[in-house]
C-alpha cells in the first residue's frame, strides 16, 4: 500500500490525539512513505514538527525541522526522552492540531533522546534550545499530552472561544 504524498491534519479534540502511540516494529518502504508524507504535511502547514497522531496514525513517529533548512530534517522513530534538564523557560508554542491557538509553555531547555532512524538503527543525542522544545512538544503527542494540557488558566481563558470552536467543528463533522 502506498502512502499519500500528504495527510490531512487531525484537529483537537479528536480522540486519536489522546491515545498512546504504538511502537513501530517494521522498518520498510511503507514507513518511509509515512515519513515522507508527514514531512510534506508539516511543510505545507508551515510547521516545524509533526507527530503521527496529528495525522491520525497511532505510531511512535515524529518528524521535525527546527530551522526549516532542508538539511535539518529529522525523523525519529520510537523516540524516548531519557532526561530533561537545564533551565525552565517559557516560550509561546503553537500546534498544527490547534490552528491559530498559541500558549506560553514552560519546558526544560535540554533533553536527551534515544530513537531509531528509518533503517531501525538506534541513536542517542542531547538537544538544546528550540530544537529540544520541538522534540518535547512532538513527543507529548506520542503520549497523548496536548497543548491545551500545558496551557495556563490565563491561556485557556484567552483561547476559550477558539477551543470551543474546534470542539463544535469536530462534533458537527461527526454528525455529518
Amino acid at each position: 500500500m502506498t502512502e499519500p504524498l500528504q495527510y490531512d491534519l487531525t484537529l483537537y479534540p479528536s480522540p486519536v490525539l489522546r491515545k498512546q502511540a504504538e511502537t513501530v516494529e517494521i522498518f520498510d518502504e511503507h514507513l518511509r512513505g509515512i515519513v515522507e508524507a508527514m514531512f510534506h504535511t508539516m511543510r505545507d502547514s508551515k510547521g516545524v514538527g509533526l507527530a503521527a497522531p496529528q495525522v491520525g496514525l497511532k505510531r511512535r513517529v515524529l518528524v521535525m525541522n527546527h530551522s526549516t533548512e532542508e538539511g535539518d530534517d529529522r525523523a525519529m522513530i520510537n523516540p524516548e526522552i531519557l532526561e530533561r534538564s537545564g533551565d525552565l523557560t517559557l516560550y509561546e508554542e503553537g500546534c498544527l492540531s490547534f490552528p491559530g491557538i498559541y500558549a506560553e509553555v514552560q519546558r526544560p531547555d535540554v533533553c536527551r533522546v534515544k530513537w531509531q532512524d528509518l533503517d531501525g538503527k538506534e541513536h542517542e543525542q542531547t538537544f538544546e534550545g528550540f530544537e529540544s522544545r520541538v522534540i518535547q512538544h512532538e513527543y507529548d503527542h506520542l503520549v497523548g499530552v496536548l497543548l491545551v494540557d500545558r496551557m495556563s488558566s490565563a491561556d485557556k481563558l484567552r483561547n476559550k472561544v477558539a477551543l470551543e470552536n474546534l470542539v463544535y467543528d469536530y462534533k458537527a463533522a461527526q454528525r455529518g
